[in-house]
């Protein structure tokens, strides 16, 4: 197994928070099965990957065990970011037996949920693979759960666009209609907040053009055929970045990176997320 990669997670409160929610609408009052096993009762625990994945997740999945036992022991076989087969052990725990069936659904939900995102963005990042295009998610998130599905598409290789409507500004279609044009809207936005990345985003080349005049930092091709993204490249030839939104799949993807745009954002990152496929098995000792 390769070594732990340097992943920057996302604040320690973050995930306390994080899995204060989910233990609030999980176990609630309490935990009414767990009362039936033995309150002194110690077992110990496998964790299966039952199909091959992109790790992420561990520290919702240790901090769920040990918002209820701070004494559980957590082995894990493998970290954040690293590819693992189907079939493999990749952690096992020791504990208390009742904390360990409390914790378990909510703790397994985080992992299953990130390692899904971790392995789509993956999937997305091989896709461009030997092209200078870099992957980028969206604000199509699991509400409450952004920042830590923005964490586990880096561990699958991605890139995050913007966190919020607060660290960057992306001047769309209505603002440029409300602004009057798209000059008017960069000058707006560039006297109100001077330090943050501008974007703008276009629906065709004269505005691609406009864009470029008005010295925005990135430009943002919204659903531009194939064709018009290679036009789009030769006419901005390298003075600002441009990124791709729309109609991008698995299927597409590979010709979008080869026109030579700089960044391709891909909401399925997030938004259309399969659970990675996990068992947990516990026995008495």
């Amino acid at each position: 197994m390769s070594s732990k990669l340097a992943i920057e997670l996302p604040p320690a409160t973050q995930i306390a928070a994080d899995v204060e929610r989910a233990f609030a609408e999980d176990l609630g009052s309490g935990d009414a099965t767990a009362e039936l096993l033995p309150a002194e009762a110690h077992a110990e625990a496998q964790l299966t990957c039952r199909e091959d994945a992109v790790l992420a997740g561990t520290a919702w999945f240790d901090a769920c065990f040990r918002h209820l036992n701070p004494n559980v022991q957590i082995d894990w076989r493998a970290h954040d970011g690293e590819r693992v087969k189907a079939g493999a052990v990749i952690c096992r725990l020791s504990g208390n037996a009742r904390s360990l069936v409390s914790a378990e659904r909510s703790a397994l939900n985080f992992l299953q949920l990130l390692s899904g995102t971790a392995s789509m963005t993956a999937d997305y990042v091989a896709a461009v693979a030997g092209s200078a295009t870099r992957i980028l998610d969206t604000r199509k998130t699991v509400p409450g759960l952004r920042l830590a599905q923005k964490y586990a598409v880096r561990c699958g290789g991605g890139h995050n666009h913007r966190i919020g409507l607060y660290d960057a500004i992306l001047v769309k279609e209505n603002h440029i209609i409300a602004a009057g044009s798209i000059a008017a809207a960069v000058e707006a936005a560039r006297r109100l907040h001077p330090k943050l990345l501008l974007e703008v985003e276009v629906e065709n080349l004269d505005e691609l053009a406009q864009a470029l005049d008005a010295g925005v930092d990135r430009i943002m091709l919204d659903n531009f055929s194939l064709p018009l993204m290679v036009e789009a490249v030769q006419q901005t030839a390298g003075r600002v970045p441009l990124e791709v939104s729309g109609n991008v799949t698995l299927h597409t993807i590979g010709e979008f990176a080869r026109t030579g745009v700089d960044f391709i954002s891909v909401g399925a990152l997030t938004k259309h997320v399969r659970a990675v496929d996990l068992s947990l098995r516990l026995r008495l000792v």
